[in-house]
């Protein structure tokens, strides 16, 4: 009698600057550790350095491993086997054995995406797969060739309860140079992705990369993204006084990294109690209003929104992180407290924003050693993204400055 099969993972990286010695070590690396099976999919990142043969390592990945799927994208950086590769030719590839799992693939474009007044059927048709059998998304991007933010939005409408995780291609200046890998197309624009429906679930660690100052605050009079009162206060004046009320060491990163001021929103209307740790939505400032003391935020706003002012900063991201993984960590393992523990994660995806990594922390592999320290072996890949794609409060958004992490575990294994 043949054993069950279970889920399982695999993951490498390939730093060779020849793109087929490059293609042939990872594939090398990669397969005795799928064993004899046919992978269910296969996630492909590669760096712009390989940017004249996308083509040929897609058709070279699919010949050679043989997936029912393939899905991957260009970026600036990639992540695979133990390692994260910035600004250097690098190709990740990471095989899952996937038992029991339905996998749809889908492409979407700008100009077919539905409108805002859609029924979730016109969704559904375009996605290729019914809310019903409550898929879960991993979805890329092209950043110049379509509206992410009303994508997103219309598969939360369509398919409220499920998870969708990904990020935007990077490494690009104009359009027509991201490349999107689909089975066997190569786009170089819209969306694609994977639906995934059965025996898996896909939970979601997104790190914002920021801590709070001062105190939450109420918005009293605001227009769309214009943030005019805070506590029936000019939204500038109560800044003012909230940088004054701060640290020295905060005030420096303040005046010194114009990036470093960052609002959190509070997206649930009925959060009970005081904001905490994965309540906000990180947001940036894009300008100010001196005339009317107001803030412009790259955000639509809504009175009576609670607010936070935070930091960004190398520290503040590296203990945002670590407090976001130690809680899904607990989470997990309380979660097996007193019955049995259930299946543990087998794979993960990162996308990570090309702020993070070396530039952010002075050195490489931050993100993902942490992943590590807190998860303990898990095979992870992944994308330096231009935006990355995740949920706050149950609402998927792009994020910026953000490491958002796809785990997997079967529901039954």
């Amino acid at each position: 009698m043949s054993a069950a099969v279970t889920m399982k993972w695999a993951s490498v990286l390939s730093l060779e600057t020849d793109t087929a010695s490059a293609v042939a070590e990872a594939i090398t690396q990669l397969k005795p550790r799928l064993g004899s099976r046919r992978p269910d999919a296969v996630f492909l990142f590669v760096s712009p350095h390989h940017a004249q043969h996308y083509h040929a390592i897609a058709t070279t990945v699919l010949k050679q491993l043989g997936p029912h799927h393939l899905l991957g994208c260009s970026g600036n950086g990639v992540v695979g086997g133990e390692h994260e590769a910035e600004e250097v030719p690098a190709i990740a590839v990471a095989g899952a054995i996937l038992p029991d799992v339905t996998l749809t693939p889908f492409r979407l474009e700008d100009n077919a995406l539905p409108d805002a007044d859609s029924s979730p059927r016109r969704w559904e048709a375009a996605v290729g797969v019914e809310a019903g059998t409550s898929p879960q998304f991993i979805i890329l991007a092209d950043p110049l060739s379509i509206r992410a933010d009303e994508m997103l939005a219309g598969l939360d409408f369509a398919y409220p309860r499920s998870v969708k995780i990904g990020g935007l291609a990077s490494g690009v200046r104009r359009p027509g140079q991201s490349a999107l890998f689909l089975d066997q197309r190569l786009h170089r624009s819209g969306a694609v992705g994977l639906a995934l429906s059965g025996n898996v679930r896909i939970e979601t660690v997104v790190a914002q990369g920021c801590r709070p100052f001062g105190e939450p605050l109420s918005i009293t009079k605001c227009a769309r993204n214009v943030l005019f009162e805070l506590n029936r206060r000019p939204a500038l004046e109560t800044l003012r006084e909230q940088f004054e009320a701060a640290g020295s060491h905060d005030r420096l990163l303040l005046r010194q990294i114009p990036t470093a001021l960052q609002l959190g929103l509070v997206m649930d209307a009925f959060k009970e109690g005081p904001p905490g740790p994965g309540d906000f939505l990180i947001r940036t400032p894009i300008g100010m209003d001196t005339k009317h003391g107001a803030l412009v935020m790259s955000a639509l706003l809504r009175e009576g929104q609670t607010v936070q002012f935070h930091i960004r900063d190398a520290a503040a991201a590296s203990e945002d992180l670590a407090m976001a993984l130690r809680c899904y960590a607990s989470g997990y393992l309380d979660a097996g407290v007193g019955v049995s523990l259930p299946p543990p994660p087998r794979g993960a995806l990162l996308f990570s924003c090309l702020g993070r990594g070396k530039h952010l922390y002075g050195r490489p592999d931050h993100d993902s050693s942490a992943f590590r320290a807190h998860l303990g072996d898990v095979p992870l890949a992944g994308i330096f993204c231009n935006g990355e794609i995740g949920q706050v409060a149950g609402t998927t958004y792009v994020h910026g400055f953000t490491s958002c992490f796809g785990i997997f575990r079967a529901t039954n294994d």
